[in-house]
């Protein structure tokens, strides 16, 4: 599968933006799909996932803020994210992975399948 990630931009403190993923190449639904980000000099960590049944799971730096969704139908995956601070600033990725057990969706690992990035700058 190939994922093209796009919706990022330059946002105020407070502001709001929408990621999307679309995917193509496989039938999409039996992918679960994560979001990472990589901010400066940081590492890469993960945002949310939400797999082929449509679980979700958030890191708390997130949660109430962002909202993973996924529409099988359009072979798309988006991250709603609100409330957005200068720690949010980064670059976002999204992957998928098949097979993964719940235990092991949050490791970067599991993920086989990587799109090229979205930069997201918060700026105050």
């Amino acid at each position: 599968v190939q994922l093209q990630a796009s919706g990022g931009g330059l946002v105020q403190v407070g502001g709001s933006l929408r990621l999307s993923c679309a995917a193509s190449g496989s039938p999409f639904g039996g992918y679960d799909i994560g979001w990472y980000r990589q901010a400066p000099d940081k590492q890469r960590e993960l945002v949310a996932t939400v797999s082929s049944g449509g679980r979700t799971d958030y890191v708390d730096s997130v949660k109430g803020r962002f909202t993973i969704s996924r529409d099988n139908a359009k072979n798309m995956v988006y991250l709603q994210m609100n409330s957005l601070n200068a720690e949010d600033t980064a670059v976002y990725y999204c992957a998928a992975a098949q097979g993964v057990i719940i235990t092991s969706m949050r490791s970067q690992a599991s993920y086989g399948y990587w799109g090229q990035g979205t930069l997201v700058t918060v700026s105050s």
